[in-house]
Order: structure tokens, then C-alpha cells, then sequence
């Protein structure tokens, strides 16, 4: 059986934490709306990758303590660079600012990391309803390349 989660306000406090086997039931039960499936694998999908990539550093995001998404780094201070891998806020939780205030968590944790000078994202462009708009107004510009299908973004740090 389900827990109803509470929805926290657009004030809440947003933070990111490490997900243990104590908290991740909620993290594995969240959904993006319909059209979002085809842009962000499942929880689920991410927490494997994670678990066989070393340098997938990975929390969920809380609104308050209210479980509402999910943010991935693809995290290598060795080459430098880190990559925005994943970012997923709960249907039920888009629209309230918890992604902006994730992403901005991100880029703090980022800035301290060796070596870092950039954030790198990319998203599929074709799909309506791209996440682009949203990461431009957060200050990630268009670097003309492209990986696969996805065009890639940056955050000058």
C-alpha cells in the first residue's frame, strides 16, 4: 500500500539527499506526466545505472520531507567534467519550482568539485514539451554540439 504524500508549497525547502533502503520505495513509485516518459528513464532505470557507474553521484529531492524527484550527476573531477544526467520531479510536484531549486543545489555542489568550470545537460529537441526553455531560463546555453539525438547545453560556472 501507497502512502498519499502531502504537497508541500511553493516555500518549501528544497534539498537534496542520498537515497538509502530505508527511503527509496517513494523514489521508485514517482511518474512524470505522460508525454515527459519518452525524455527521463524511470527511477528506477536511474538508481541501476547509478549503482554500475562510479561516477554517478545521485540524490533524491525533497520539498520540506516530502520525497518530489530525483537529480543524477555524471560527476568525473578526473577528465573535469560534469554532466546533469538526469533530472525528474514527481507529476504531481512540477510547476512548484523544485526542479530550479534542485538544479541550483546541483550547481553549488558542482562549483566545489575539482576542476569545474562548466555544466553540461542535453535534451532531446523533437519532443514536445522539451526541457530546453526551462534550462535556458536557469542560465544554460546551446554549445552547437550534439550527442545522438540530444543537443547539448551549458552552465559556465
Amino acid at each position: 500500500m501507497t502512502e498519499a504524500l502531502e504537497k508541500p508549497g511553493r516555500d518549501a525547502v528544497v534539498s537534496l539527499r542520498e537515497i538509502t533502503k530505508e527511503t527509496l520505495r517513494p523514489f521508485l513509485n514517482m511518474k512524470v506526466a505522460k508525454p515527459q516518459e519518452e525524455m527521463v528513464a524511470n527511477n528506477a532505470v536511474s538508481i541501476a545505472q547509478a549503482h554500475f557507474e562510479p561516477k554517478a553521484w545521485f540524490r533524491g529531492i525533497y520539498a520540506d520531507e516530502t520525497p518530489v524527484g530525483f537529480i543524477m550527476l555524471f560527476d568525473d573531477p578526473d577528465e573535469p567534467v560534469y554532466f546533469l544526467w538526469r533530472l525528474m520531479v514527481a507529476e504531481q510536484f512540477q510547476g512548484m519550482g523544485y526542479g530550479r531549486k534542485a538544479i541550483n543545489h546541483l550547481v553549488e555542489y558542482v562549483k566545489i568539485r575539482p576542476g569545474a568550470k562548466e555544466l553540461l545537460v542535453s535534451h532531446v529537441q523533437e519532443v514536445p514539451g522539451n526541457p530546453g526553455p526551462f534550462y535556458e531560463k536557469l542560465g544554460f546555453e546551446y554549445t552547437g554540439e550534439v550527442e545522438g539525438n540530444e543537443l547539448v547545453m551549458r552552465l559556465t560556472l
